[in-house]
This record gives C-alpha cells, structure tokens and sequence, in this order.
C-alpha cells in the first residue's frame, strides 16, 4: 500500500510522512512549496519508501498525471489531504485565495482520487467552520456554522464536497477539525512571526490586537498521534473528530511573555488595539473533544506546555536555520 498526501512540505505534512515511513508504510507527496520548502522533507527524501513531486493541485491535468505515475509505483489506497491557504489574512483580502487554494484543492483532489479509485480519504478541517461562538464549548454537531473567514468558509465547503462524494464512491471520510496546531518545521503562525519580529526588533516584540485572545494549543506530534488514532479507531464512514488540548487554552500576551522569556529575555511588549488579531481571526474559543476521548485518545500536554514546547523548537529552528 502506498498513501499519497498533500501539501506534504508543510510541518503538519512533514510529521505526518515521518510517522507513517516509521510503520512501514510508503509515502508518496506533492505540493506547490508556496509555504513548505524541500529543506523541511530533507529527512523524508533520505528514505526509500519516500517520493515527492511539485505540482500546483489546482492544475488538475498535472496534479492527476503526477498521481498516476505514484500509482504506477505502487497503489494508492488513500489519500490525506493537507493543502490549503494556511494565510488567513490574505484570504479575507482576496477571496480568490481561499477558493483557489482550499476549496479548488479539494474539488480536484476528489476528482483524482473518483478516476483512480482511491476509496479512503482523511482531511485536514479546522476550527474555522464553527465561527465565533464565545465562550460556547464547540462539539461536532453544534450549529450553525457560521464561519467569518474564507478560510473558514471553504474548509466548509470541503467538508460538504467530502460528504456528498461519501455518498457516490468514496468508502471511508475522516474529517479532523484541527485547532491551533504549533511545532516545527514552522512555516507561519504566530509564534513564528513573534520569534522572527524580536530578530529585527531585539528590544521590543509589537503584538496585533490586545493580547486578551485565547484559543487551545496542540503540538504537531499529538495532532499526528489523533489523526492516526482515529484513521485506526473510528467506526463511522464519515467520521467527523474535534482534535485538540484539554484546556481552555491559553492567551497570546502568555505566548509573547513566553517567546520573549526565551529568545530576547528583557525586550518589552507592546500590544495594539482591540481583541482581534485581523479581520477574520476569533479571538476566543473553546473545545470539546470528549468524543475523541471516548474513542480512546487523550493528549498529554496542555496547552501551556505545547506552546513552552513549541517556543523553544521554533527559537532553535531560527538560530539553525
């Protein structure tokens, strides 16, 4: 068996590949290295069991030649598809951005796998789909699901397309509702932008909003460890999990103190104006994952400790790199 993943290059796909060559399992990988780089697959390409090939999805012709020619190799019995505009700002400044790059990969992704009768398929949601809700506990089938991003909005529209091709001749739908995800390789993100601000600026770290945002924090390794316990464990055929820490996660003036604390000890912090970091970005929310737990998966950092952890591997990933 062989399982085909997109947007690979990026640090969700980087972990995912790694944890599946560690089984065995032949990974065969494609993105368009907008945001992942050849660099962060440096480990992955060393193995046998590994291939990568650029290639925009959204160019269909290419994307399903490059897939056939995996196939070739070996069968594709799955698909994980990862790839998505992760740049939620330029999103809501341009909706072509969300459409091309997180719904129109999915379209085409679907497409590929209906011609060469690959049956199973795993999908990278997010917490975007629910909305703003406060301080409302969010589990799966809370509603409506309003979403204020295009980002959020077109993993919605995803997670409709996957549902209906359940229907036609997909088997096997595992749809996970990612939270804020931190590690390395990091490519975005806030504390990436906080390590990278204080390289330019030693003395002052400037933070967009109040500070007062709060959302929960799951390191990469645990998210890998879900994703894959429910690709093992869940008995529905379309099986829809919230994955994320424990907690009510914790505030970005925390993740600040934290990033100056360990990469420019002494630099002040200045925060902005209101609690929202841009357009687009809810400022609080709060997750169920009891039934992720029944299923028999629980995480073991907080969100305190993934952000500690995460801190101190993106300083060191910017001083290496």
């Amino acid at each position: 068996m062989s399982i085909l993943i997109t947007g690979i290059a990026g640090f969700v796909g980087v972990n995912l590949a790694q944890a599946l060559l560690n089984k065995g399992i032949r990974v065969c990988g494609v993105d368009n290295l907008s945001r992942g780089t050849l660099q962060n697959m440096a480990t992955l390409r060393e193995n046998p069991l590994f291939s990568f090939t650029q290639v925009d999805i959204t160019d269909s012709e290419a994307f399903i030649k490059v897939c056939e020619e995996f196939a070739q190799q070996e069968p594709i019995t799955e698909c994980w598809h990862l790839a998505a505009n992760s740049d939620i700002p330029a999103g809501v400044s341009n909706a072509a951005v969300d459409l091309k790059d997180t719904f129109m990969t999915t379209h085409v992704t679907l497409d590929m796998m209906k011609k060469l009768g690959i049956t199973k398929l795993a999908f990278a949601s997010s917490s975007a789909i629910y909305g703003d809700h406060g301080t409302t506990t969010l589990v799966e089938d809370i509603g409506p699901l309003l979403p204020i991003s295009n980002y959020g909005a077109m993993k919605l529209a995803s997670e409709a397309a996957i549902s209906a091709a359940t229907e036609s001749f997909l088997e096997q739908a595992w749809i996970f509702r990612f939270p804020n995800v931190i590690g390395i390789p990091a490519t975005h993100g806030v504390m990436l932008d906080f390590v990278r601000k204080l390289k330019h600026t030693p003395d002052c770290l400037q933070v967009l909003g109040n500070g007062t945002q709060q959302k929960g924090y799951l390191h990469v390794e645990e998210l890998v460890d879900a994703m894959l316990w429910i690709r093992a464990h869940a008995p529905e055929k379309r099986a829809l999990y919230n994955i994320g820490a424990e907690d009510d996660g914790v505030t970005v003036a925390f993740i600040a103190e934290e990033t100056v604390r360990v990469a420019q000890s002494g630099a002040r912090i200045e925060y902005g104006q209101g609690n929202r970091g841009w357009v687009g970005d809810v400022p609080r929310f709060v997750y169920s994952i009891d039934k992720l737990k029944k299923l028999g998966w629980n995480p073991k950092l907080n969100s305190t400790q993934a952000v500690q952890k995460a801190v101190r591997q993106i300083v060191e990933q910017e001083q290496n790199g």
